[in-house]
């Protein structure tokens, strides 16, 4: 059987040997002329389609010239600042070669109000420095032409490899108690329906910004508690953790921007993904 030939579309993926970016580069290299960047691991050093970056120390314009990309995708983690240093260059790059850029922002954005979940085109205010520099970020690309840029804002994450799940895993074998918030009100994304959404908007030359994440809205302390039951872990120690005397939200959902129906889901959805943890 012949190799299924990858169509002509350069992508380049920051932080492809992520959790995110590794998982959208699984997804897209079977398809597209796929491109990414890693900080640390000996094992990409071999790898022709993989280029070592340092936001801190490297400038990302020796990589793009290297692979001149046609769509640029954004999961950099690490040095705030460097992290807008970078983006500022990324999108004078956009600017000047028209190619487009896909940046993962976040609920965050949006936590400075907690009295209602958030649309996509809600005045973005945040408390937190997670959460602004996001705000800052996107604000670079807003000043793009909007066929140039996709901001995609998540919720919180989950997946059979995603960190939270492993950090829920590490408190169940040494027995610790785990954080929960039940007045936190969210929905959650799903790892591999992130990267179903970002294969779909390529190819079908979506722009704006998008809220993605189950359709659905859950308290964090009954979605962990329900994923804990559905892969057979039994009694946990919970702490309960109250951050206000009612609920507040924290939650992406879209209005402007839906996708179609068989890339929405629900929290249950998460939650089946994966048979294990």
């Amino acid at each position: 059987m012949k190799e299924k030939k990858k169509k002509s579309i350069r992508i380049l993926i920051l932080g492809a040997s992520g959790f995110l970016g590794q998982a959208l580069y699984k997804e897209l290299c079977h398809y597209y002329d796929t491109y990414g960047t890693y900080h640390t691991g000996r094992i990409y050093s071999d790898n022709r389609h993989y280029f070592h970056f340092d936001m801190e120390t490297d400038d990302i314009y020796d990589v793009l010239e290297q692979v001149q990309p046609q769509i640029i995708i954004s999961s950099l983690r690490g040095d705030f600042q460097s992290q807008v240093e970078t983006h500022e260059d990324l999108s004078d790059y956009v600017r000047l070669s028209k190619c487009k850029l896909i940046f993962f922002s976040s609920a965050n954005v949006f936590d400075a109000f907690s009295n209602y979940p958030s649309y996509e085109h809600d005045k973005t205010l945040s408390l937190s420095k997670y959460g602004r520099l996001k705000i800052k970020i996107e604000n670079l690309l807003m000043r793009l032409p909007e066929q140039r840029y996709i901001i995609a804002r998540l919720p919180m994450v989950f997946g059979s490899t995603s960190p939270r799940v492993k950090e829920l895993k590490a408190h169940i074998e040494q027995k610790a108690p785990y954080e929960v918030f039940p007045d936190l009100v969210m929905n959650v994304a799903s790892i591999d329906h992130i990267t179903r959404q970002i294969h779909y908007m390529i190819n079908r030359k979506r722009k704006g910004i998008f809220h993605m994440g189950s359709y659905d809205l859950v308290h964090h302390d009954e979605f962990v508690k329900e994923m804990v039951e559905k892969h057979g872990y039994g009694s946990v120690t919970y702490k309960n953790v109250y951050t206000s005397n009612f609920d507040r939200y924290l939650a992406v959902l879209p209005k402007d921007n839906k996708l179609p129906k068989h890339l929405q889901y629900s929290y249950v959805d998460v939650i089946d993904e994966y048979s294990s943890i």
